[in-house]
């Protein structure tokens, strides 16, 4: 099972990848496609051209992990890119729907309270400043 925190970003690669790629594919990737590092802790999601298989790769500090999924039936639907770019960050929440598979175009968010910073950081070292 995977823990995110709501800080945790989330890089999802819009071009299919070779399922074959390991850490050190992947990782390239990540740095050549999703023009990130892969060592910097956030989490990196890349689908094959069928959008059965997920792979995850993160960075915990100690190394790399890579989470791969491969459905046995269905497909993985990813948030479509406004733009041609070769990636998108999505949060955890829509990484959750994506493994899930929940229909991304039917669900609707409703409103929720979102956490508000003041001059780059949190009150109080913690949020507990909202807005609506």
């Amino acid at each position: 099972m995977l823990n995110f925190s709501h800080q945790t970003r989330v890089f999802l690669c819009t071009t299919p990848v070779d399922m074959r790629k390991s850490f050190r594919g992947l990782c390239l990737l990540a740095e050549s496609l999703l023009e990130e590092d892969p060592a910097s802790g956030h989490w990196f999601v890349f689908l094959n051209r069928r959008a059965d298989r997920l792979k995850l790769l993160g960075w915990d500090g100690r190394g790399f992990w890579i989470w791969y999924m491969h459905l046995e039936a269905g497909t993985f639907q990813s948030p479509e890119a406004a733009t041609d770019a070769a990636h998108l960050e999505i949060d955890v929440t829509q990484l959750s729907l994506i493994i899930h598979g929940i229909d991304l175009k039917s669900a609707k968010r409703r409103r929720r309270y979102v956490a508000s910073q003041v001059n780059g950081s949190s009150l109080n070292g913690s949020v507990t400043s909202w807005q609506i």
